[in-house]
């Protein structure tokens, strides 16, 4: 990723239902792969095209973004931390969007 290739869709505050359908379809393995890498708390991503879930690094992923999306990512993942959730990203290169929300653990 390259710095500013990553910024926040605007309409992520409300999430559609083809992002739940996508973390709910990929859900599983969203987990196995956050709880091998949990003590780093990591960012999951779910790529619509490739139809893979990545884990990265927080300082990592932030520095892909812009200066407005990284704000608003640093507060969507200290709620997650403080909450026991996780903060899951859905990227669709050929609509070019990027969706965010948190998500509980349990």
């Amino acid at each position: 990723m390259k710095k500013n290739d990553l910024k926040i869709d605007d309409s992520a505050k409300v999430i559609n239902e083809e992002f739940f359908e996508t973390v709910s379809e990929y859900w599983d393995n969203i987990l196995r792969l956050y709880k091998k890498f949990e003590d780093q708390k990591p960012i999951m991503l779910i790529d619509v095209q490739e139809k893979r879930v990545y884990a990265f690094p927080y300082l990592e992923f932030k520095s892909s973004m812009n200066e407005r999306s990284q704000a608003k990512l640093e507060k969507e993942y200290e709620n997650a931390l403080l909450n026991n959730k996780v903060v899951v990203f859905m990227q669709d290169n050929e609509k070019k969007q990027l969706f965010s929300q948190d998500f509980d653990l349990e």
